[in-house]
């Protein structure tokens, strides 16, 4: 990716106008390619594993892992520069800690099927979750979001980035990059 472009995507994460009290984070699926692990695991950022609990090394490899972002940070920059249009997570807008953020995104992992048999929702990947959201009522949206003020990822071409926002109400959708187009879904 041309450096332009990463700078491009690191302003739509980090806008001029994002309050002081918001904080950049990303959710990354260790699944998705060796290299997660041990950037996650060699950057000073502050970060966790969603998992619980002491995990054997294969499951620690492929573990979602919440971090928080600096801009300016290593970390950051491997991530938009390998990870960019290849699904490795999704980024999000909190304004809480990271224990607090911690036991909000590990609530949405176990979920249940018709039958009543657990499951992991792998939501984390973008690919799931731009296609989750829009398929929400106004009471999952509440508990998806919780406390987080908007989520972020690569868009379906990669391109440009899909921001998702929920105003209590409805949904609102905005595809940012070359072409900005808004979106508000019931």
């Amino acid at each position: 990716m041309a450096r332009t472009d990463l700078a491009r995507i690191a302003d739509i994460l980090w806008p001029a106008d994002l309050p002081s009290y918001l904080r950049v984070w990303a959710v990354l699926d260790g699944a998705r390619d060796d290299r997660i692990f041990g950037a996650v695991d060699g950057s000073r950022q502050q970060k966790c594993c969603l998992y619980a609990g002491t995990l054997p090394w294969q499951l620690q490899m492929a573990a979602p892992y919440l971090v928080e972002l600096d801009r300016e940070d290593k970390l950051t920059d491997i991530i938009l520069r390998n990870g960019w249009g290849n699904a490795w997570g999704i980024f999000l807008h909190a304004g809480t800690t990271m224990n607090d953020l911690r036991k909000h995104l590990r609530s949405l992992i176990r979920v249940r099927d018709e039958s009543g048999r657990k499951l992991i929702f792998r939501y984390y990947d973008p690919r799931v979750l731009q296609r989750y959201l829009p398929t929400c009522w106004t009471e999952e949206l509440r508990i998806v979001f919780g406390p987080i003020h908007r989520f972020l990822m690569e868009s379906h071409d990669s391109d440009g980035v899909l921001e998702f926002s929920f105003d209590g109400v409805q949904l609102k959708v905005r595809e940012l990059g070359a072409t900005a187009r808004v979106r508000h879904e019931a």
